[in-house]
This record gives C-alpha cells, structure tokens and sequence, in this order.
C-alpha cells in the first residue's frame, strides 16, 4: 500500500446529461489502488516493496506490527538506513534485497532488523523482482517474517508432513461426517487397505465390530473437544483373509479452522496405535495369575475334605470360575464311563455328585470324551456356524443345551484312565484354546488324584 490512499468517487452525471438514461457514477478512480491497499493490509506476512532506486514504495499493516515503522513513517525513505536497520548493516542489506532485480525467482535471507523501540530481531526475507510494463526490472518486493516464527510454522508443517507420511502411529483425518479424508501409511496398512481407498468410505465398511464405540468416540470430541486420556478400543477388522480382532490405543485432537473468527470444526484428528500384542499378553499374564490363585484355594480347600469325591467336586467348583459354564465328570465303569458329577444343566450352580447311584452316559462312537479317552489326551471342539443357534448339536452330544464349545480331557492317575473331565462354554464364551487344554489338564490331574483315593477306598 502507498504512504497515502485515496478516496471518493467521481461526480455524477447532472440532471441535463444523459436524459432517459439510468444515472450510472463512474468508478472510483483510486478503486485499484485501494483494493491492493486492502489486500495488503490483509495479509499474514509483512510485505514491503521498494523501486529501482531503492526507494520504499509499499508497507503494510504486518510489516507495522513487527518493526513498529508506520506506512507514513516507512514509505518514501531510500532504503534501511538509520531507521530498519543500524547503518553498519545498512550497505550490506539493502545490496543484498536490490540484488533480487537481477536474478530471476525468490531470494531468502536472514536479516536482522530494528524496531521503532530500538530493539532488534531476526526476520527471514523472500524477496523477488517486480518488472514494469516494458518487461524490464522496477523494483523489487520483500516479504518478511520473524525467524522464530517462520521456525514455528516450518517446524508444524513438517510435524504434519511427518505424521501423514511415515509416523509409528497411525493419523487419520475424520470430517465432521465421520469420514476419513487424510490416511498415513501405518492407518491404511492397521484398517487393511490402501491410503486413497479408504478415503470417504463409512467406517462401518471398514470395522465389523466396535464401530459404534469409535464413531461415539468421534461425536464426543466433535462436540465436548478432546477427552484428557488416551481410550482404549476393540475392533473386528473386515480384510481379505477374513475378520480379525484388534486393540487400538487411540488418542483425538478436535480440528477448527484457524481462519474463522469462531472455532469451525473441521473434523477429527484420530491417533492410535495397534497394541494387540501387548493386551493379549497382559489378558494372559492375568488369567495365568487369577488361575493359579484359583488352584491354590482348591487344593487347600480340597486338603480339609474327608471324603476324596468331595474334594473332586471342590477342586471342579474353584476351576468353573471364568474358565467354563458346565463341567461334567465321568468316571471308568468297567468298559463304561458313568456320570459321576455334574453340574446344574438349567442354571449355574455348585457342581454335585449324581443323586441315586451312577448312571452310565450313552455316548455314541466318535464322542469326543471317548476320543479322549482313545488318545489319552485332550480333545476341543465346537459347534458349526450353522448349529450355534440351536440347542441340537449339544443335544447329540448328551450335554446342557446351551453348550457350544467343549473340552474333554482324561483323568489319568498311576497309569490307569480313570475316566474324562469335559467343560462346556456357552456361546457367549470363545473356544477353548492350547492354554485352556493346559489349565484343564492340570485341573484334571487333581481331580483325577481324588478319585483314585476314593476308589482305593472304597477297596
């Protein structure tokens, strides 16, 4: 902008000219002028702009704020000299900005300027040529801003850059629609697909289970702002080798427009990071601890029982706590397995020995408690997609109807099978797995100590 602007608009046509004609004021003559007035004032960057002889032609209002320096103070003086600049620096300075009317493109340097006030500070120029009508240099133009700012800008710019490219955690931008639109490397390759493909799709393509959770998660911070801790969430993934289950520590940071006067959401920032590994482990180092406390109560509790079937039926109690839903306990009579113990088939309870004398089980071949005891193992099996709705294959199988994982297990005691241990998980439950097998044989191992006292005794 210039040292003064002009205002005012031309005068209007008068009442004997242009008759019949509607009266139309001609433009401003000064309108582009104050237009590139304004412009300048508008912007973020301090803009000073000088002419082929040196001489301050423009100064806007940013330029104002850092140095202090008026546009009535700035324009019209040659140069820096005395004023921008301590004269000792001055010839050098003003060589090097006059320098860009002879090299094509953007100039940087580091100058460091004075303030009205005396002090100094560091600014970082952009200056470039400006060439008038007949294509031959006018003058030359200065943007400027204060180093440590312009190192505050870099430095987020290449925070951004950093975490959208090549981050350790995966950075998703959400719009206000809960629609992915920014995707870094470690996102695309956590949701299972690629970096342009999963922009603008619903979430709920991407997440099979969990999503309600994550898109609340979303709205929350839309709407409250950022939660003060990082959440942790579960999450079934849809991907090419089918569905898997993941744990995503995940942090939000709400986003607002940094050019509106009041804060415009933009979407969210999502941070997370896949921990799978580390809860399964930690989920597993707990479920090892609160096993082994199980088992030591048994044993003791077991230990002050005079009668060993007893002592089974205590250690079988302990065991069913957060491991299984049913537990059924059959014994070896003769070349048949009897129903020694059980618990209720209708609702949980204790687990009981057979009122009435032992019933022998009616198994049929192929049963996977006589698997197990044909391979003097253990045997896991579960109903079929199609058969977990109903209450038949646990029927066919001789156990309570709401059974849909199973395992069977031998007892085993002085070298003799002594009859098979099965537990039973209702469909709200996972399938047994290998550290399952080994908890139960474990459990197995006392129980089948138990009976063998009691067979003994009853010797």
């Amino acid at each position: 902008m210039g040292a003064s602007r002009s205002s005012g608009l031309a005068d209007a046509l008068g009442p004997d000219e242009g008759a019949g004609e509607p009266m139309c004021p001609e433009p401003p003559p000064d309108s582009g002028a104050e237009l590139l007035a304004a412009l300048l004032d508008g912007m973020d960057a301090a803009l000073c702009a000088f002419d082929a002889g040196g001489v301050v032609t423009h100064w806007n209002r940013e330029a104002e704020r850092i140095l202090g320096w008026s546009a009535q103070e700035a324009v019209g003086r040659t140069g820096f000299a005395g004023w921008a600049v301590r004269r000792a620096d001055a010839h050098e300075v003003q060589g090097r900005l006059m320098a860009a009317m002879d090299t094509p493109g953007r100039q940087v340097h580091e100058f460091a300027l004075l303030r009205k006030d005396g002090s100094r500070v560091l600014v970082r120029t952009q200056s470039a040529r400006v060439l008038g009508a007949d294509g031959k240099p006018a003058g030359v133009y200065c943007a400027f801003s204060e180093v440590h700012a312009q190192i505050d800008l870099e430095r987020a710019i290449a925070l951004s850059e950093a975490l959208l490219e090549d981050a350790s955690w995966g950075v998703v931008l959400v719009d206000v629609d809960l629609r992915p639109t920014v995707v870094n490397a470690y996102a695309s390759r956590a949701l299972g697909g690629g970096r342009t493909t999963l922009l603008g799709r619903p979430l709920g393509e991407l997440v099979v289970q969990g999503v309600e959770e994550l898109e609340a998660a979303l709205q929350h911070v839309l709407a409250e702002g950022a939660p003060g801790a990082p959440a942790e969430l579960w999450v079934t993934l849809r991907t090419a080798e089918g569905e898997r289950r993941r744990c995503w520590r995940s942090g939000f940071l709400r986003l607002a427009s940094p050019l509106a006067e009041e804060p415009v959401p933009l979407g969210v920032g999502w941070l997370f990071r896949d921990v799978t590994a580390a809860k399964l482990a930690q989920q597993e180092a707990d479920r090892l601890r609160f096993r082994t406390s199980q088992l030591h109560r048994a044993v003791r509790t077991a230990s002050e029982c005079e009668d060993p079937m007893e002592a089974a039926t205590s250690l079988l109690d302990f065991a069913l706590a957060g491991f299984a839903d049913h537990v059924l306990l059959d014994v070896m009579g003769g070349e048949r397995l009897v129903r020694t113990a059980a618990t209720p088939t209708d609702a949980p309870g204790p687990c009981l020995l057979v009122a009435g004398g032992s019933i022998p089980v009616r198994y049929r071949p192929g049963h996977p408690a006589l698997q197990a005891v044909e391979r003097t193992g253990s045997v896991r099996t579960s109903a079929g997609a199609g058969e977990a709705g109903g209450a038949a294959w646990a029927v066919e199988r001789r156990w309570p109807e709401d059974a849909v994982h199973a395992l069977c297990t031998v007892l085993r005691s002085r070298g003799r099978t002594l009859g098979v241990l099965t537990f039973l998980r209702a469909a709200n439950r996972t399938a047994f797995e290998r550290p399952d097998t080994a908890y139960a044989e474990t459990v197995a191992a006392r129980v089948a100590g138990a009976v063998d006292l009691a067979r003994a005794a009853g010797e």
